[in-house]
C-alpha cells in the first residue's frame, strides 16, 4: 500500500493541528503548511508529533510558487508527493453589511483566504494524484454554504466559502473516474480559543469541537471514505 502523506493548509493553526495530530496517529506522515508568521508554531508542532512524521512548510499558499517550492520539499523529506490533503486555511471578515462597507478590502481578503489557497492546492496536488489514480482532498467550508443568512453582516465570507464547496464539487466530478475523491466539510462555529475570546457570552458546548470535525475530516480522507466523493457534510454541533 502506498504510504499515506497528507498536506494540511493551515497546519498551524487551531483545526490544523489537531487534524495533523490524529492523521499521524492514523499512520500518515504530514506536511504542516501555513503562512510565514505561523512557522515557529508549526516547526513546534512538528516536533511534537515525532521525528519523521512532519515536515514544515511556510509562505503564502494561494501563490503557484510557494506550492511548487513545497511540493519539493515534501517529496525531499518524504519520498513522494502528497496523497491526501485537508485544507484547512482560511479566514473570517465580516461586522458590517455590503452596502455599508466602505472598500472592497473584506472581500479581497476573504477570495484570497479561502477561495484562492483551495485553487492552487488544486492545482498543485491534483496531477500527481490523478496520475497515481489515487487520492482524497478534503475542504473546509462553512454552515454559510447552505444557510447564507446565518451570515449576514459577512456576506463575502459566505460567498467564498460557497466558491470553495463549489469548486471542490465541480472538480470531484472531473476526477471521479480516476480513483481520486474530493469532499466538504461545513462546519458552524468551532469551539476555538479565538472564538472563546470574541463570544464569551456564548456557551461553547454547543459548538463544534476541534476534535469532532478532525474526525469527520479523518473519515472523509480514510478508506473507509472510499465511496464518498463530491459530498458536503454538515458538522453544525448544536447552534
Amino acid at each position: 500500500m502506498t504510504e499515506k502523506i497528507a498536506a494540511i493548509t493551515g497546519g498551524a493553526g487551531a483545526l490544523g493541528s489537531i487534524v495533523a495530530t490524529r492523521l499521524v496517529r492514523d499512520g500518515y506522515r504530514v506536511a504542516l503548511l501555513d503562512i510565514d508568521r505561523s512557522r515557529a508554531r508549526a516547526e513546534e508542532l512538528a516536533r511534537s508529533l515525532g521525528r519523521g512524521r512532519a515536515v514544515v512548510c511556510a509562505g503564502d499558499f494561494g501563490k503557484a510558487d510557494t506550492w511548487a517550492a513545497a511540493l519539493g520539499t515534501i517529496r525531499e523529506a518524504f519520498g513522494a508527493a502528497p496523497t491526501h490533503a485537508a485544507l484547512v486555511a482560511g479566514g473570517w471578515d465580516g461586522g458590517v453589511a455590503l452596502h455599508a462597507a466602505k472598500d472592497d478590502a473584506a472581500y479581497e481578503r476573504m477570495m484570497a483566504f479561502n477561495v484562492d489557497t483551495v485553487y492552487r492546492a488544486f492545482r498543485a496536488l491534483l496531477p500527481a494524484m490523478v496520475e497515481a489514480q489515487h487520492g482524497s482532498i478534503v475542504v473546509v467550508g462553512s454552515r454559510a454554504v447552505e444557510r447564507p443568512w446565518t451570515s449576514a453582516g459577512a456576506a463575502a465570507y459566505a460567498a467564498s466559502k460557497a466558491a470553495v464547496v463549489t469548486m471542490a464539487q465541480a472538480t470531484a466530478e472531473e476526477v471521479l473516474a480516476t480513483g481520486v475523491r474530493i469532499n466538504a466539510v461545513l462546519p458552524s462555529t468551532m469551539d476555538t480559543p479565538a472564538n472563546r475570546a470574541a463570544m464569551p457570552e456564548v456557551d461553547p458546548a454547543k459548538w463544534v469541537s476541534l476534535e469532532s470535525a478532525a474526525g469527520v475530516i479523518a473519515f472523509l480522507l480514510s478508506e473507509e471514505a472510499r465511496d464518498v466523493t463530491g459530498a458536503a457534510l454538515p458538522v453544525y454541533g448544536r447552534v
